[in-house]
């Protein structure tokens, strides 16, 4: 198609877009009180105060369940029809199998609801190019292409609006591997290629706009993966978004220069506090995002409490994925989860809707510590995994303590000790819950936290940065993460995918910094350290990720006492990926 054709195309969308929205969001909803322009801090409030929601990754892709031709295909499920190869005209099949006939939407929301969640995200259209909703741009949807002829997304929307769960699209705006000019199909030969515009014009960009005009209020869009689309693309599909809902919330995967209303860590989480405000770690309650029938690697109830608590405790979001079956219901395992987590909110939800970080910044060794602010006083929740008789919690404020009990029996108290280096709570008696039980600590006043350990540098000059205090901006899509079990940022392989640590300088000088590093490909990265940018070679470590070596990159200067920045970006197209153990800056002569 010409420019000019799909501008026209465009030109015409829009017009369409305006004339039928104010024809059609009249019926949406009596109260269109969500069409109300509000302050991005009331309208990100409702998002803050949840902390908890669900994730559902469903699609045709559960009817193989992570098999093609009896083989167990690599990647979680929904990855299937690129992992396999699978011919468009082999996968379409699936949809003749999808007939999910046990599915009850009023069920779904109602375990949601019973689990503590506050929203639901599922995804309107996966990379595989299947619409779970009656698209008008496309026939293969799960109303006109499948047996089970309904609209699962209508049906969770008016449900979840009835027991007032907020509700949310994900949706693939740039991979579309049905598509002649969707993104990431390498495969099939038979496809006559098109342009991506014109892919989104034609069918991403109708699909955005009816389902943000059919479907009621749509509190969240979940966009992914974004590949290189031109600007013009990606500005019609942000402009659509805000126009139609204007009090929307967006994740970061849009595009570039499009860094949405908070940043997404996919399936660890930060084990420091992120410099952002809002933001939020997705992550499967098992191994796959969609229904693999050889998939029980689900976690355990004690870790899916321990990571809520631990995302709340650092002021961010939970977004716990589900994964139907191609009969419409979740596995007996993922249920009884969800439900244990829903007992423990029952009893604890206090101390996590709502909440704010913890004041210290710091990972307790018995637990989290999250916070709220009542008639300008901190009110601290200590949620204690490791409860023993007798045994002292340190907290490093500096404060009087006002009151402390337990927050499911305020008869049951606990003594305090307010010291110069902080307060001390005695834990006495048996633990009330054995996963984590929550003690109230109520200040005489607004927190006073104790200066926290910064990075800096030790008597001999040196300056440390360990993976667990990076800072990161995942430009496209998930990119690099803190991996707690092998100590290093890993699945760093987008190449838009930044990693940087903020430190302090006492003794200025030259500083030659080293990196302890793995990685299976030559790679090329980009450090950026006080006005210089320097684009270093990395060469291959080996094919082991446990095993790091040493690189020494080359010297830079600083002339000054004060607060820095390291920056390392990946060079486009010379990045293959590494896990990174720490970075050092060691003093140098030179």
């Amino acid at each position: 198609m010409k420019k000019t054709g799909i501008l026209l195309l465009m030109l015409v969308l829009i017009f369409n877009i305006r004339c039928e929205g104010k024809q059609k969001n009249t019926s949406l909803l009596e109260n269109k009180d969500y069409q109300k322009v509000i302050t991005d801090e009331d309208r990100m409030e409702w998002w803050s105060d949840a902390r908890f929601g669900m994730f559902i990754h469903w699609g045709i892709y559960s009817v193989p369940a992570g098999f093609y031709k009896g083989e167990a295909q690599t990647n979680s499920a929904e990855w299937i029809m690129n992992k396999g190869k699978i011919p468009i005209a082999d996968y379409e099949k699936f949809a003749d199998q999808f007939n999910p006939e046990h599915f009850d939407a009023k069920e779904f929301v109602s375990l949601a609801k019973q689990a503590g969640m506050k929203y639901m995200v599922i995804t309107a259209k996966h990379h595989d190019g299947f619409s779970m909703f009656h698209s008008k741009s496309s026939k293969y949807n799960v109303v006109d292409a499948t047996p089970f002829k309904r609209d699962v997304m209508k049906e969770l929307a008016e449900e979840c609006e009835k027991q007032g769960i907020k509700f949310g699209f994900y949706y693939s705006q740039a991979q579309d591997w049905h598509h002649p000019g969707g993104m990431g199909n390498t495969w099939d030969n038979t496809l006559e290629r098109v342009s991506s515009d014109t892919y989104v014009y034609q069918k991403a960009l109708p699909e955005v706009k009816q389902l943000l005009t059919e479907y009621g209020p749509i509190a969240i869009f979940w966009w992914d993966t974004p590949r290189e689309m031109t600007k013009s693309v990606v500005d019609s599909l942000h402009h659509i978004t805000t126009a139609l809902q204007p009090n929307i919330i967006t994740n970061d995967r849009l595009g570039d220069d499009y860094p949405g209303d908070h940043k997404t860590f996919e399936r660890n989480g930060p084990r420091y506090q992120p410099e952002a405000k809002y933001w939020e770690l997705c992550q499967p309650i098992s191994g796959s995002w969609g229904y693999r029938s050889d998939d029980n690697n689900f976690k355990s109830i004690p870790t899916l409490i321990h990571n809520l608590i631990d995302q709340s405790s650092k002021g961010g979001n939970y977004l716990l994925n589900v994964s139907p079956t191609s009969d419409g219901v979740l596995k007996p395992e993922a249920v009884e989860r969800l439900k244990a987590i829903g007992s423990w909110m029952n009893k604890n939800s206090e101390a996590i809707y709502g909440t704010q970080a913890s004041p210290t910044k710091e990972e307790p060794k018995w637990g989290r510590i999250t916070m709220k602010t009542v008639d300008n006083k901190g009110l601290l929740y200590l949620h204690v995994y490791d409860w023993k008789d007798g045994v002292t919690l340190p907290i490093r404020l500096r404060n009087e303590v006002e009151a402390c009990y337990l927050l499911t029996d305020k008869s049951r108290t606990f003594k305090t000790q307010s010291l110069e280096d902080g307060i001390e709570v005695k834990l006495t008696g048996d633990a009330p819950d054995s996963i984590a039980s929550v003690i109230v600590l109520k200040l005489n006043t607004l927190p006073n936290a104790l200066p926290q350990q910064s990075l800096g540098q030790d008597e001999s000059g040196l300056v440390r940065l360990p993976a667990y205090r990076a800072q990161y901006e995942n430009l496209q899509g998930p990119g690099a993460q803190y991996n707690e079990k092998l100590d290093c940022i890993s699945s760093w392989d987008s190449e838009t995918a930044r990693v940087y640590w903020t430190f302090e300088i006492d003794t200025p000088g030259n500083f030659a910094l080293v990196a302890g590093y793995s990685g299976q490909e030559d790679n090329e990265i980009e450090v950026l350290l006080n006005g210089e940018t320097k684009v270093i070679k990395i060469p291959a470590s080996g094919s082991n990720s446990k095993r790091f070596k040493k690189i020494e990159f080359e010297n830079f200067s600083i002339s000054k006492p004060g607060k820095y920045e390291v920056s390392l970006m990946p060079v486009a197209n010379k990045w293959k990926g590494i896990n990174l153990k720490e970075v050092t800056l060691k003093p140098s002569k030179n």
